[in-house]
């Protein structure tokens, strides 16, 4: 499946006018019209100081005067050879000089008050006006740089649009995901012969939801059915319609499909549904409410009854967790097809290489077809990266081309991590890690359904692995039995069996692996029922069904059962660990010389190691272990097995 691609279309929503820009631009015009204005049209007069005015008052050169109370402007008559001039000057008073009228009456002085400005009123409203207007200039300005809507547009939909399928994806893009494809081409040709179906009276789906885990080309799907049919796609995810006031997530929905509605035949594509169509029976201790989220889910229940199945209007949704939506979004008339997307298989991953190696250059040497082997539980998007980080060590190595070794190294680098050979480990540490490694490698070759070891390492990889064991199963597995399972337990406490053998104490290496051990081996007992004595009762809820991780969601139980599920868990670990002692001591020469030989090397993988692992010895008592999960009372303990 390749890189999703992005194509704009050429169906734009509607320009949301700058608020902010239009505010401060009226502003910048009355202060413009309020003070520069002024000084261009009116009178121009020259400054004195005060005490010359007095004294030109004085030598009766002063004409007349207008008194302000903080500006006095007056006039002097010049006589030239032209005739007489006046001249205009102005000057500010020191202080209020209760004198000034008297000298101007003795010295016959016509003076005034001056005249209201007619454009004072300018002045008064700006005053009211402008800081109103700085307040949202300044708050258009901030919701505009941070892309929001403005306040009017709050509820309208942000759905992208790509008109007439031009979101650069097609069926022969998506790959290994075959069945969901045929499900779905059924759309596409609804889409594009409507009258077959309608004739007949049938109704296409009006709703499909996309469920898998993550990565598994969901959204690549959708967008493939709309390029394949050149409809409009509007694409939204579940996320974008919740806000923090109540009812404009409902108000998005509306304007989603009035729009939808008006560009029919097309498909919406709810991304993440999750987000927004949570089951509504456990919303908290007080159900119903004004709630945003609420109101969202109903509203969109609403539009999903609201027009008819051959509108031409198709909801498309994704969601890695189908065990959490409402139940009345799930029900027939609203999502009345659930597509599952899942992580493909061997044959799947290989046709999702090819499709994105299309525009790599690859070596002679490369087999898309062992890489598929060697990737089990990949999904689409983390194929992709593969082949991206294989192309990145070819070019980091001026490399013409990606080698089957760029693959090798990129499958390790997703699966353990980064090499880090700056992280240097003392002798004792290197020594533990080495018997560590080899335990594991040696057990895994001899425990069924394990898979075939590929590689052991003492080069520390990742956040905190010391070192590791790469094993690849031979084929795509379901299920796993009974005797696998123990097996698994037997693999993961091996590193630590081969600790205690040849050093007789253990290491804080072992910890992941005893963690993992012993969630496998509780799942196996209050999960999957295998227990004799607890018999097949599910003493845990029901799991995610496609995100990775476990968690332990246990029924209410008695302290006794709770009891009697850790004393099974822990006779399953003590099992597993005798026989892996017995499995280790039983080949003691075998786990000393590849050790020693892995020390000197680093790394031991290919046939070299296959010549090795092949050497090791199945102990007679490991057979009934693997049938029944137990260990005859005459075997020796573990104790015994440390000497």
């Amino acid at each position: 499946m390749p890189v999703e691609t992005n194509n704009k279309s050429s169906i734009k929503p509607p320009k949301v006018r700058q608020f902010g820009g239009s505010f401060f631009i009226l502003l910048t015009l009355l202060l413009l019209l309020n003070l520069i204005i002024p000084s261009f049209f009116g009178v121009r007069s020259l400054q004195v100081p005060y005490s010359t005015f007095l004294a030109q008052v004085e030598a009766g050169k002063v004409d007349r005067a207008i008194v302000g109370g903080d500006r006095i402007e007056y006039t002097i008559k010049t006589q030239t050879p032209d005739g007489t001039t006046e001249q205009v000057f102005t000057t500010t008073p020191v202080a209020i000089d209760l004198d000034l009228p008297k000298i101007l009456r003795e010295h016959h002085v016509e003076f005034a008050a001056p005249l209201p400005n007619p454009n004072a009123w300018i002045g008064t409203l700006l005053s009211w006006v402008a800081p109103p207007l700085i307040f949202f200039g300044i708050w258009g300005l901030l919701m505009n740089r941070q892309g929001g809507p403005a306040a009017l547009t709050v509820g309208k939909s942000r759905a992208r649009i790509y008109s007439q399928g031009s979101t650069g994806v097609k069926f022969s893009d998506v790959a290994g995901v075959d069945e969901a494809k045929a499900e779905l081409e059924e759309i596409v040709d609804f889409l594009k012969n409507a009258d077959k179906y309608t004739t007949l009276g049938a109704k296409i789906p009006k709703g499909v939801l996309l469920v898998g885990p993550p990565g598994t080309g969901k959204t690549l799907l959708a967008k493939a059915i709309a390029g394949e049919a050149a409809v409009p796609f509007f694409s939204i995810s579940g996320s974008e319609f919740i806000e923090l006031f109540v009812g404009v997530g409902a108000a998005r929905v509306r304007d989603l499909f009035e729009q939808a509605k008006e560009q029919a035949p097309c498909i919406v594509f709810i991304d993440e549904l999750d987000a927004l169509g949570k089951s509504r029976g456990g919303a908290g201790p007080i159900m119903g409410g004004n709630d945003e989220r609420e109101q969202t889910l109903n509203q969109l229940l609403s539009e999903m009854d609201g027009f008819d199945a051959n509108t031409g209007v198709i909801i498309i949704a994704a969601t890695n967790r189908p065990e959490i939506l409402d139940p009345a979004l799930r029900r027939p008339g609203r999502f009345d097809r659930q597509v599952v997307v899942d992580r493909p298989d061997k044959i799947g991953r290989e046709a999702i290489l090819k499709v994105h190696a299309r525009n790599v250059k690859l070596a002679n040497d490369v087999d898309l077809s062992t890489i598929a082997i060697r990737t089990p539980g990949f999904a689409g998007a983390d194929l992709a990266n593969l082949v991206n980080e294989a192309a990145l060590l070819a070019a980091r190595r001026n490399s013409q081309a990606v080698t089957m070794a760029d693959f090798n190294e990129a499958i390790e680098r997703l699966v353990a991590g980064l090499e880090k050979r700056s992280r240097v480990l003392n002798e004792t540490e290197k020594k533990t890690v080495a018997y560590h490694e080899v335990g594991h490698a040696i057990i895994g070759a001899l425990m069924p359904g394990a898979g075939k070891v590929e590689k052991i390492s003492v080069v520390p990889r990742g956040v905190g692995a010391l070192g590791y064991t790469i094993q690849m199963p031979e084929e795509d597995r379901f299920l796993m039995l009974e005797d696998e399972i123990r097996g698994r337990i037997a693999i993961l406490l091996g590193g630590r069996s081969a600790e205690e053998i040849v050093f007789g104490k253990v290491s804080t290496g072992a910890a992941d692996d005893i963690q993992k051990a012993t969630d496998l081996a509780e799942r196996a007992i209050t999960l999957y029922g295998m227990s004799d004595r607890l018999g097949p009762v599910a003493f845990e809820k029901s799991q995610q069904q496609f995100l990775e991780g476990y968690s332990n969601p246990r029924r209410a139980i008695s302290p006794k059962v709770a009891e009697e599920i850790d004393r099974e868990v822990k006779q399953t670990l003590d099992n597993a660990h005798h026989i892996a002692l017995s499995i280790l001591q039983h080949n003691r020469d075998l786990l000393e010389q590849t050790a020693e030989e892995l020390l000197q090397r680093e790394i031991l993988e290919g046939a070299d190691l296959r010549d090795r692992l092949i050497q090791a010895k199945v102990p007679g008592e490991m057979a009934e272990w693997l049938r029944t999960g137990k260990i005859s009372e005459d075997k020796p303990l573990l104790q015994t097995l440390l000497v």
